[in-house]
């Protein structure tokens, strides 16, 4: 979004240079006025200046002036395919569709599950940065299924604990290349930032502790339906060790997923769902459990796998 403005140069402003015009002129900082001429959003009688230069009397001053937002602003938004799958007073457990974050950050401009609830009308009153209300765990853009959001102050406090201390039971179904051997068993392998890459992690030395179980559920020609149990919960953690084994999930293409496969079974992301999440709630103290089914395109994948010979 931009916001354009064209004004002529008063008298008064006339021998000015243009930055101290344009703050006058537009109530703008020297700073930002001098940023929008170097990035060329400015123009004097159709002309480019740059900051230095000066404006004469009568002069048409035309300003582009981008609108900026703040990147963790959260915008109160409905997104299509998030489905509640309980609601009380304490938590809602929504599923989740791929493609839509947890919450806003840097760099991500798309839809997020906390803007749905408050479009949708939900009430989050908890402690943390406002962009996180109610967040205690995190699921991938990419990786789609079910995930609680904490409503109140003490659930919030409570499950923050249960998953820091590792008693939610958090159930995964990943389709990944080949066949792991054993058919099942442990990661447990240190994950940190990937060195060469922002927007990947690796298994490194000195990395945070991460421990994934996992078991085979259907060995197929091409691919494995694994059942994966996560101890820890690291960013990417699944994708990243199940690369480490030289199984990368099917189409995870990030992490080493070969391409031609993926488009073979028309996988078009990673083949990671989060199936089930189970926890003491944090209410009532009972053992609750919440599941998600296989969205349309990974049920459709794996039904293709399932045929290929």
């Amino acid at each position: 979004m931009t916001d354009f403005r064209s004004l002529p140069v008063p008298e008064s402003l006339g021998g000015e240079r243009v930055d101290s015009a344009m703050a006058q002129m537009f109530g703008l900082s020297r700073t930002r006025a001098a940023d929008l001429i170097a990035r060329n959003l400015v123009q004097v009688d159709g002309t480019e200046p740059s900051k230095s230069d000066r404006v004469l009397p009568g002069s048409m001053l035309e300003v582009t002036i981008p609108v900026e937002t703040d990147p963790l602003e959260v915008r109160p938004e409905l997104v299509e395919g998030i489905g509640i799958i309980h609601d009380d007073d304490s938590i809602v457990v929504i599923d989740k569709p791929v493609g839509v974050a947890v919450h806003p950050s840097p760099g991500w401009s798309g839809p997020t599950v906390v803007g749905h609830l408050a479009g949708a009308g939900f009430r989050i009153a908890t402690s943390g940065a406002s962009e996180r209300q109610g967040i205690v765990q995190r699921l991938d853009v990419g990786t789609s299924g079910v995930m609680v959001i904490c409503k109140s102050e003490h659930a919030y406090s409570k499950l923050k604990n249960a998953f820091r201390h590792r008693t939610v039971d958090k159930t995964y179904h990943a389709l990944v290349q080949g066949h792991p051997d054993p058919l099942e068993g442990t990661i447990d392998a240190p994950i940190a930032r990937h060195p060469g890459a922002d927007h990947r992690f690796a298994v490194l030395d000195g990395g945070r502790p991460s421990v994934t179980h996992y078991s085979t559920l259907e060995a197929h020609r091409f691919a494995s339906l694994l059942e994966v149990h996560l101890e820890t919960g690291r960013t990417h953690q699944i994708r990243v060790h199940m690369s480490a084994l030289k199984h990368p999930c099917v189409g995870d293409l990030t992490y080493g997923a070969d391409p031609t496969l993926a488009k073979r079974f028309g996988v078009q992301r990673q083949w990671l769902h989060a199936v089930r999440l189970g926890f003491e709630h944090p209410d009532t103290g009972a053992y609750v459990e919440y599941t998600s089914p296989y969205p349309e395109d990974l049920a459709r994948s794996l039904e293709a796998v399932r045929e290929s010979h």
